[in-house]
């Protein structure tokens, strides 16, 4: 992501498996592991996936401040790693958590509940 930033410490076969945007990030979606409620949408590069895998937090790089972002360190609304799941194409992945407090920056419980669309007439 930045020149700044050392080179992810990732597993190599992990990190083989992974298609990246261009940008060279994933999307890295979090689901409540024991409900199954849709929490947030963050983005992960290699280095943040190998934070969350042997972290058991949530780390996600930040795209506006061009930082990584450990979940829950400023707010205090942890998310505690259960598992991680890549997707079929290998290009999401499906982080569930057991998410302490609101995920939603907005401080809502989900990022998704807020604007609901409505469905055709």
């Amino acid at each position: 992501m930045n020149s700044s930033v050392p080179a992810s410490s990732l597993d190599p076969a992990i990190a083989a498996r992974l298609k990246r945007g261009a940008d060279g990030l994933i999307p890295a979606i979090a689901q409540q592991y024991d409900t199954g409620e849709v929490l947030m949408l963050g983005w992960m590069d290699d280095e943040a996936l190998h934070r969350t895998l042997t972290t058991g937090r949530c780390t996600y790089w930040s795209r506006s401040r061009r930082e990584y972002w450990v979940k829950g360190d400023t707010s205090g609304h942890v998310q505690w790693v259960k598992s991680v799941a890549l997707d079929c194409d290998t290009d999401t992945l499906l982080v569930k958590v057991d998410q302490v407090g609101a995920a939603c920056h907005t401080g809502n419980r989900t990022c998704f509940d807020a604007d609901v669309l409505p469905l055709g007439e």
